[in-house]
């Protein structure tokens, strides 16, 4: 009998796949990129007498590429501080309504934040300034901010509609993860743990009392 057909992945996961796939790819060679470069100008400084002189100016565009595009991992991974106080009193139900408000309105501010960025790169643009080093366009620095803000806004709205579905159960931080406050790294290493020993703990044997004299 033949197998049933996976059913179709949904436009919405796709896109958020997507996104993961480039953010992940972005942060990942942004970090190795920093790293190659910290190396080597400490090995031409101290081997061969001479720095690289733009390794100083490469490593911030950098730092600006991981920080903003960064923003948008975070928040697809749910990794964003929250005040939960009040929050948490309230049932599922409630907290699923609060989620999608509150990812509604940040993703919203995210995408402002992002247009008044655009028109500061657009700004840098029409001025033609470069960077003093490798005489790059400036703009091509701060359009990571663009990229960053977008993204994160982005994130937040694909949450929001992962929560509006009032029917699907449990409330989603972002539009793959799930309020929960077990740290998954934990989780990992315990799951090993408990594949390595199996059964349960057994307790210590008590030491039997001395012998009175």
């Amino acid at each position: 009998m033949a197998a049933p057909a996976p059913a179709r992945r949904g436009l919405l996961t796709r896109i958020d796949d997507g996104i993961g796939m480039f953010e992940a790819l972005v942060v990942g060679g942004t970090m190795v990129a920093m790293a190659i470069n910290t190396i080597a100008n400490v090995f031409g400084r101290y081997v061969f007498g001479q720095s690289i002189y733009f390794t100083e100016e490469v490593n911030e565009i950098l730092m600006v590429m991981v920080t903003f595009v960064g923003l948008g991992y975070v928040t697809r991974k749910g990794r964003h501080v929250r005040m939960s106080a009040l929050y948490d009193l309230v049932p599922e139900r409630a907290r699923k309504i609060l989620m999608t408000v509150i990812a509604f309105t940040t993703g919203a501010a995210m995408f402002l934040l992002a247009w008044y960025a655009f028109e500061y790169v657009q700004k840098v643009a029409q001025r033609g300034r470069v960077t003093p080093a490798l005489l790059v366009p400036l703009w091509m620095t701060y359009v990571w901010v663009v990229i960053g803000f977008a993204l994160a806004g982005l994130q937040y709205l694909l949450t929001a509609f992962k929560n509006a579905n009032l029917t699907e159960p449990g409330v989603f931080v972002s539009y793959s993860e799930t309020d929960a406050y077990e740290d998954p790294e934990l989780a990992a290493i315990m799951e090993l743990y408990s594949r390595d020993h199996p059964g349960p703990v057994a307790a210590p044997t008590p030491e039997p009392p001395e012998a009175s004299r």
